[in-house]
């Protein structure tokens, strides 16, 4: 049966932009009511209003500033029906060469936010007896030279879903988690933009794993996710077969062939330039949550 979203009060993070941004609107368009999360104040004031929403500037790092704007929106709205935890940033480069606060950003944002955001919402959203989605992603059963920290952190999160939902079902709330391949945000242009190296080895990708998916797409399916109360949503669906291959795309195997193809020196070429764009994160993500 399809979860009405109309009059319900759902909860973006990462939502002045991107993802977060088109999923608010399409959201509204259903008759939602959107609560935005995110730390561009200018861009969630811009996104609020054109969806006569609300909007808190918080970092899901901080889990005061959490409780706050979960405070707020309870306050406006009366209640949290569905909550997205959406907010994500990625750095730039390798183990190696990567500031090791910016791994530790990366996992601390696409992570420990979420465990964050769940946390803060999670009574209320009980309450509702609503759902709750938490966007991991395709690289959560994928490796990629330079994403070291991204995947791990997907990976975490989508263990944390899983788990959340066998804790919860009793109580009526339903969880989801969502695997988006590569999004046209600006995120994954920024990186696209930054480095050459990344070009090249998103090329050489197989498919399904080289698909760009248009941000348009990808909120309508997790919108879709959310009113179908969906355990996993795949964007596109063909990811769903990464993940039922996943013993074959993480073996020694798949090793081989990516070392093959795009291997050492694709990998020195990444330590290269990003020694000299000079930081850690994308022109418009730089360390934001």
């Amino acid at each position: 049966m399809r979860y009405d979203l109309r009059g319900r009060t759902i909860l973006i993070t990462g939502a002045a932009r991107g993802i977060g941004a088109q999923l608010a609107r399409v959201a509204a368009a259903r008759g939602a009511r959107v609560a935005l999360v995110g730390l561009e104040p200018a861009l969630l004031r811009q996104v609020a209003e054109e969806l006569n929403g609300h909007w808190y500037e918080c970092d899901v790092t901080d889990q005061a500033g959490l409780a706050d704007a979960v405070a707020s929106t309870v306050e406006r709205y009366g209640g949290i029906d569905v909550v997205v935890a959406n907010a994500g940033v990625a750095n730039l480069g390798t183990v190696a060469t990567g500031p090791v606060d910016a791994l530790v950003r990366t996992i601390d944002v696409n992570l420990s936010g979420v465990v964050r955001t769940v946390s803060a919402t999670l009574p209320h959203v009980v309450a509702a007896r609503g759902h709750v989605l938490i966007v991991s992603s395709a690289a959560a059963f994928a490796a990629m030279p330079g994403m070291a920290a991204y995947c791990a952190a997907k990976a975490g999160v989508e263990q944390f879903g899983n788990v959340l939902r066998l804790e919860n079902r009793r109580r009526g709330l339903t969880v989801g988690t969502a695997h988006p391949i590569w999004i046209d945000t600006d995120l994954v242009r920024d990186i696209r933009d930054d480095l050459a190296s990344f070009r090249d080895a998103q090329r050489k990708l197989p498919w399904p794993l080289s698909t760009v998916v248009s941000v348009e797409r990808c909120a309508d399916a997790l919108l879709r996710g959310i009113e179908r109360r969906r355990r996993k949503v795949y964007v596109p669906r063909s990811i769903a077969l990464v993940q039922a291959l996943r013993p074959v795309v993480l073996s020694g195997m798949s090793d081989a062939l990516i070392t093959r193809f795009g291997g050492a020196d694709l990998v020195e070429q990444m330590e290269d330039e990003v020694r000299g764009l000079g930081r850690s994160f994308g022109r418009t993500s730089v360390e934001k949550g």
